[in-house]
């Protein structure tokens, strides 16, 4: 019973989200966490002010649900499913991180310099602000998050998906080389 507390190797994460992925195409819906951001803003009245939330919501209630159960299921294996071991990091990874002032790395699930609450100063809490704007402004004019385009679009064969996962990694790459080293 301990491999439900270790991370699932990709041989068997990776086909479990195949075979959601082919029930959802088969039932004909489209799946992605970012677009329930657009249903939750219809809900509270949204589409009264701005045509783009003009639309029945109701047709994205399973969506929302998978939402929902995405938390949920999230919480339960962070609190009751976890071993609280640290994320194994290549080496060479965790001497570069330290190298840019990530001393927690190697040594914490998440970088504590990012999220430690009792050690937020101005600077991260900018970082996150300005993040959290990027990544949504990006998610909603590529038409969708990263995972939206990477595991639903590209499993739909879409195009549109495919040029997306290209720029997310072009732009992570140049973020990880370019502008993180600036920032830290």
């Amino acid at each position: 019973m301990n491999w439900i507390f270790e991370p699932w190797p990709w041989y068997v994460s990776g086909p479990l989200i195949a075979f959601i992925m082919f029930l959802l195409i088969m039932v004909g819906k489209n799946f992605g966490m970012s677009s329930n951001l657009r249903t939750l803003c219809t809900i509270c009245g949204a589409g009264n002010k701005v045509d783009f939330f003009k639309f029945d919501w109701k047709t994205q209630r399973w969506n929302i649900l998978v939402a929902v159960g995405t938390v949920i299921g999230g919480l339960i294996a962070a609190y009751f499913l976890s071993n609280s071991e640290v994320v194994n990091i290549n080496s060479d990874v965790v001497s570069k991180l330290n190298d840019l002032g990530f001393e927690s790395a190697g040594k914490s699930y998440l970088p504590t310099e990012l999220f430690d609450s009792n050690d937020l100063n101005m600077k991260s809490i900018i970082i996150l602000i300005i993040g959290g704007l990027l990544v949504g402004f990006g998610a909603r004019y590529a038409g969708g998050c990263t995972s939206g385009h990477a595991i639903s679009g590209l499993s739909n064969l879409q195009l549109s998906s495919l040029i997306a996962v290209v720029g997310f990694f072009i732009g992570g790459l140049i973020m990880v080389h370019l502008i993180f080293p600036l920032i830290f």
